[in-house]
């Protein structure tokens, strides 16, 4: 089975790897063990999220053989969502032992023929996926196995070539990864300015006496706050316990405003006149997104709102910083014209207490995130001039994980419009 014609030879990919299932395992093995990649780590990723990733209890389940080593590839063998079949993941110098699904195959080269990382970036073009399709028998595959990857004919050229391309694309990754990183840093003080704020109560001020005593009335279960607030800054009694004086305590129903995605009646594949983005979990979750909708009748967001993970395993996670149209399985918070909180303050208390509000999740098969729930939270609110400050002491911060983004997706762009054309050798790589 030959993916394309190309200028230099194939091979089947059973005469240089050898291939393996993954291990299996149900939800009584989760604890403390091995990490192990499942289905829902590949996403639109090139290499595990290590730090993201389950553990499972390795007795009786997993040995030496299952676990993965610097240079293998993860495939998704068996899902229900077909798109996802095939997907890969590059196994490259793992930071400590990890095994992978049952749902997963593992590809292990055997022959000194051919550089990993050449072709990891090869199973992620459409190149290959196209070849997956044909013998699949149709548009999708239901599942992939062992004798589809055996019977695979993938591109040789001389190693050198394969070294000199992995080179030229794994620059445009670790530029990515950089950017990621610096996007994680910058998150991270903004969390950490939220939290001296707003809930160890140290704002600009906190020494200096208020002039009014804030007020509550009974609020439902809600948000723990710590007592800590500055004996210069009076402590006074509210619903959510000791708060600063001259802060008062409202529900956050009363300072914001939701509204569900819809799922478009048409999708585009390119930025026409009119046309927006269409955002999916995948895109906010670093990975690109390649559609465009219409905007009429559908949810559209702006930088500053506050995007939420509705349906799904990952139900009240929390984005902003993304314009566009919000698929069917999100949804939009944005603050009240009338509220004196503003769209950063808001983004990092749901963020910060996302696994409070994850708790709280309804739906037995599929979580849903619980909208009554968050909008019965009772959230401790500080005069306005506080929140002012606020804002603009992390709006450079989001504006440059912004800035950071536009980097990032331009560079992958970039990457995924050079990686068919050196795979197919139509750039020449070869030396003089």
């Amino acid at each position: 089975m030959a993916v394309a014609k190309l200028d230099w030879p194939t091979k089947r990919l059973s005469t240089l790897a050898e291939f393996r299932n993954g291990v299996n395992y149900n939800k009584s093995s989760f604890g403390e063990g091995v990490k192990v990649v499942g289905v829902s780590d590949f996403q639109d990723y090139s290499k595990p999220r290590y730090a993201e990733l389950d553990q499972i209890n390795p007795d009786g389940i997993v040995s030496e053989r299952n676990i993965l080593r610097d240079g293998d590839i993860v495939f998704v063998r068996s899902n229900g969502n077909r798109e996802l079949i095939g997907r890969s993941l590059f196994i490259e110098l793992p930071p400590e032992e990890v095994t992978h699904s049952a749902f997963t195959i593992r590809l292990r080269f055997t022959s000194p023929e051919v550089c990993p990382k050449f072709y990891a970036y090869c199973f992620r073009t459409p190149l290959i996926r196209q070849a997956l399709t044909a013998q699949g028998g149709g548009t999708n595959i239901n599942n992939l196995n062992q004798d589809i990857l055996n019977a695979l004919e993938v591109p040789l050229p001389p190693l050198p070539v394969q070294q000199r391309i992995a080179s030229i694309l794994s620059a445009y990754d670790e530029l990515i990864e950089n950017s990621q990183r610096r996007i994680k840093i910058l998150e991270a003080m903004a969390r950490g300015l939220y939290s001296e704020w707003f809930v160890h109560f140290r704002f600009p001020g906190h020494d200096q006496p208020a002039a009014t005593v804030g007020t509550a009335e009974g609020c439902p279960e809600g948000v723990s706050v710590r007592q800590d607030a500055n004996q210069n800054h009076p402590p006074v009694a509210s619903a959510l316990g000791e708060i600063p004086q001259g802060w008062d305590v409202k529900k956050l129903g009363d300072l914001i405003e939701f509204k569900k995605g819809k799922k478009p009646t048409a999708v585009f594949e390119s930025a026409e006149s009119g046309l927006k983005r269409h955002l999916l979990i995948n895109a906010l979750r670093g990975g690109s997104s390649k559609e465009f909708v219409a905007p009429e009748k559908l949810i559209s967001t702006t930088c500053d709102d506050t995007i939420m993970v509705m349906d799904g395993s990952g139900s009240s996670d929390v984005f902003v910083g993304y314009e566009g149209v919000i698929g069917s399985t999100l949804g939009r918070y944005r603050v009240l014209d009338n509220s004196d909180v503003g769209p950063y303050w808001l983004f990092l208390f749901l963020d910060i207490h996302v696994q409070e509000i994850k708790s709280k999740n309804i739906g037995s098969a599929i979580p849903h995130a619980n909208k009554d729930f968050i909008n019965g939270m009772c959230v401790a609110v500080a005069p306005k001039g506080v929140l002012s400050k606020f804002e603009k002491s992390v709006m450079p911060m989001f504006g440059l994980i912004r800035s950071l983004r536009s980097k990032t997706n331009a560079l992958r762009l970039t990457r995924d419009l050079l990686l068919p054309r050196l795979l197919s050798g139509q750039i020449n790589v070869e030396a003089p």
